[in-house]
C-alpha cells in the first residue's frame, strides 16, 4: 500500500444556518477550522418537505404558453 496518499482527517467545527454547532471529522481545511453552512437539513425544502417548484422546459409547453390563445 502506498504511503501518504490518504487525506488527513481532523476535527472541524460545523455551524448550521440556525446557529447550532457540532464537531466532526473531515478533510476540510485545517484542524480546528470552522465550516459555515449556507444550506442544511433544518432549512432546505428537500429535507423539510417544503414547497416544490417543478419547471417544464419542454418545447411543446413553451410553444403552447406563447401561442396557446392565438387561434381563439
Amino acid at each position: 500500500m502506498k504511503k501518504d496518499i490518504h487525506p488527513d482527517y481532523h476535527m472541524i467545527k460545523v455551524v448550521m444556518t440556525n446557529g447550532e454547532t457540532f464537531e466532526t471529522r473531515s478533510t476540510y481545511g485545517k484542524p480546528g477550522d470552522t465550516l459555515n453552512l449556507d444550506i442544511d437539513p433544518t432549512s432546505h425544502p428537500a429535507w423539510t418537505g417544503g414547497p416544490q417548484k417543478l419547471q417544464d422546459k419542454g418545447r411543446v409547453s413553451q410553444f403552447n404558453k406563447k401561442f396557446g390563445n392565438f387561434g381563439l
